[in-house]
């Protein structure tokens, strides 16, 4: 049977029919496939290499992921198990190889209808978790000193995630927080998973303990909206445990969680949003992220406002300076109605 690196060489020797397979809503520009990510969302912040020595690797510019065509396979089609990885990546190599066009006249991104499969793998992975009250991931916050997490149903529990190296492809599985994604009518398009250490309330001690699952562009974790009604006022941000930590002393505004910066610019808003809170990141991405949903709000007529920590994010003005000393900050920086409507006296 083939090993891990046996079969990644095998895929990157037709790394050209993989990526039309697996991410069919990119395109070839000279010796690269140009994609918007692993859920095959149209752009091209990915890039795959198609020839020479580093065939088959690939890069995320926007989320920092990378790896080979395996990890790719993984990622695209939200398989959980290695095992599950190895039998598509065979089940491909045995299927017969299309015909493969030249860069001049390649399909372009609006010629190819995008893969719905990883968000159907989100789903499952869902499904396969439990509640957060009393589980490891619920200590895990707790030590950050969000407290009401167990409340959001976006958030659950998977005692044996699995996880793949993406440099040495060696598998395993680890407990981890699970949050689903959902877009704007509530269903499911991705889950983010981060591997917490089963020793210690930390995070699992590999090269990167979060990665997201499926379709985010758009989308975002989502914490007290409500269904089928307009949301007025709304924060929107980019890391998971910074919207967590404003919602542990707003937990009456609607909330999400975009992941990254690239899809807090995308973010969709919801019908009747008249002002957005967006959470302060202090990176350039982060910026980034703000300036562009900034600009999006403004064409919408929508007002955005930007709230700023007093340290370096939100969970650190939780842990460091106590929700009492956090919620006055913030009051300086809503509008006197929201102020009201969502502070505690």
């Amino acid at each position: 049977m083939l090993s891990a690196s046996d079969l990644a060489g095998r895929l990157a020797q037709d790394a050209e029919a993989v990526c039309r397979h697996y991410l069919s809503a990119g395109r070839r520009a000279g010796n690269y496939w140009l994609v918007g990510d692993v859920a095959n969302s149209k752009g091209q912040s990915l890039y795959v290499h198609l020839t020479g020595p580093r065939a088959g690797r690939w890069t995320d510019a926007a989320t920092g992921q990378f790896g080979d065509l395996l990890d790719l396979v993984r990622e695209a089609c939200g398989l959980v198990d290695f095992r599950d990885v190895a039998e598509e990546a065979r089940h491909f190599l045995s299927l017969p190889k299309p015909e493969l066009l030249s860069s001049s006249i390649a399909y372009g991104a609006d010629d190819r209808p995008v893969d719905r499969q990883p968000a159907e793998r989100a789903r499952r992975l869902f499904r396969m978790t439990v509640p957060l009250a009393r589980t490891l991931a619920d200590a895990y916050l707790r030590e950050r000193g969000i407290l009401r997490a167990s409340a959001h149903a976006a958030l659950r529990f998977h005692q044996f995630c699995y996880y793949r190296d993406l440099v040495t492809g060696r598998t395993s599985s680890y407990p981890a927080l699970i949050a689903a994604v959902t877009d704007a009518a509530g269903a499911i398009t991705g889950v983010h998973r981060t591997w917490l250490d089963p020793d210690s309330v930390g995070k699992a001690k590999v090269d990167s303990p979060r990665r997201a699952l499926g379709g985010l562009l758009g989308n975002g974790v989502r914490f007290g909206f409500p269904v089928n009604a307009p949301v007025p006022v709304m924060a929107a941000g980019e890391g998971l445990e910074t919207m967590l930590s404003l919602s542990h002393v707003m937990p009456g505004m609607p909330m999400v969680a975009a992941l990254t910066a690239n899809h807090l610019a995308a973010f969709r808003f919801p019908s009747g949003c008249r002002r957005v809170y967006i959470a302060a990141d202090a990176d350039a991405a982060g910026r980034h992220g703000i300036e562009g949903l900034s600009r999006r709000a403004q064409e919408f007529g929508i007002l955005p406002l930007v709230l700023s920590p007093a340290l370096g994010d939100f969970n650190e003005d939780l842990r460091w300076l106590g929700p009492d000393q956090m919620t006055a900050s913030l009051r300086a920086q809503l509008t006197p109605e929201d102020a009201l409507a969502f502070l505690p006296a």
